[in-house]
């Protein structure tokens, strides 16, 4: 994880890819809640391998029942969802394997969720996987999106900035 300090304080973070794939707008999801970002801010990773991995170090904020989604939140308190593919909680956790569950503390890079893209692309859901910054985060005052191609744990997406 990567954060800038000023006068003891936050003032960036610096969300590594928690992906291998494409990154792309949020308006090429194909899911108006994301691709209009009503939710929130952010980016969205093609995926190219089913690996979900931690894009700073924090902790697991919520763990979704269905393992199809999960809340990373930073130290600052900020987080981030990382939501694989659209209308994914229609599989029932089919498909995804955590490996982590909520409140765990959880280092940047370290393994979160794997997914199986072809099962899921199989049940005719896109697994184009929004990454977001949610709306409604005082601490935020502004959030940079990167696009292009990514690899987990090395390439940025989003910088909040603080």
């Amino acid at each position: 994880m990567l954060s800038f300090f000023k006068k003891g304080k936050i003032e960036q973070i610096e969300a590594l890819s928690p992906i291998t794939g494409q990154a792309v707008d949020l308006s090429n999801v194909p899911d108006p809640a994301f691709a209009e970002k009503l939710m929130g801010q952010g980016i969205a990773i093609e995926p190219k391998e089913g690996k979900v991995h931690a894009p700073f170090d924090g902790k697991i904020a919520q763990l979704f029942k269905t393992r199809h989604a999960l809340l990373v939140e930073h130290s600052s308190g900020v987080q981030v969802l990382i939501h694989v593919g659209v209308d994914t909680v229609s599989l029932k956790g089919e498909g995804f394997t955590a490996h982590v569950a909520t409140g765990d503390k959880v280092k940047q890079g370290q393994l979160l969720l794997e997914f199986d893209i072809a099962y899921i692309q199989a049940a005719g859901y896109p697994v184009i996987t929004p990454i977001i910054v949610p709306d409604g985060q005082e601490a935020v005052k502004s959030v940079e999106e990167y696009t292009g191609s990514v690899t987990a744990g090395q390439d940025k997406v989003v910088q909040v900035n603080l």
